[in-house]
């Protein structure tokens, strides 16, 4: 129960930040200098020192807490939304590990500033957008996919007649419709983005 308990308060922190961040991501559909904007009014908000620290020990208890509790249900699981959330909370340790590692080394080793361009180098470039678009679409995905499945397994009742699989197929469909227009955003409307050469970096330039 304590893992359990970790594990829900870190997540809730860590979705309040995703929340932020997928929200900021959005607005690339109005165009770069209006995603950039917003990224900097949030980051007074999650990169003071105490704010980072938090989310920081946040995603570190949920990684550990995550694959401790994925080892021990996946054994047990038996309906599909269990099983969606053992799998999509295991990409989604996968995930963090990797972007909270680059996002990183982005800032403090080469010296870059994580922004809109630091996600969009890798979608817009060829070959590494062949690895990036599936790896930042599964992780959308997986997101509301694990918020879907404890959704269903908290509620029990319907909610403006809506079953509880139904209410968690809507968020699922919230995940999707959002991933496409958050790579609407990030690809200048599919027209492709022209990166600064600083970020060439990230993509082998």
């Amino acid at each position: 129960m304590k893992i359990k308990n970790l594990h829900y308060f870190s997540g809730l922190i860590i979705s309040i930040f995703v929340g932020l961040h997928l929200f900021n991501h959005l607005c690339s559909i109005l165009g770069i200098n209006q995603h950039i904007e917003v990224m900097n009014i949030f980051r007074k908000i999650y990169r003071n020192t105490v704010c980072e620290s938090i989310l920081l020990l946040a995603v570190i208890i949920q990684i550990i807490s995550g694959l401790s509790l994925f080892r021990t249900l996946r054994k047990t699981t038996t309906s599909n939304f269990e099983k969606l959330q053992i799998w999509s909370g295991l990409y989604l340790a996968f995930f963090l590990i990797i972007h909270v590692s680059a996002v990183l080394i982005g800032r403090f080793c080469l010296h870059l500033d994580t922004n809109f361009y630091f996600g969009a180098a890798g979608i817009n470039t060829f070959p590494t957008q062949l690895f990036f678009i599936p790896y930042y679409t599964l992780a959308i995905l997986s997101f509301f996919g694990h918020i879907a499945a404890i959704h269903y397994k908290k509620m029990q009742t319907s909610f403006l007649s809506l079953s509880p699989a139904k209410q968690s197929k809507g968020i699922l469909l919230i995940g999707i419709l959002t991933t496409i227009l958050i790579f609407y955003g990030f690809t200048n409307h599919f027209k492709g983005v022209q990166i600064p050469k600083e970020y060439n970096i990230l993509v082998g330039k």
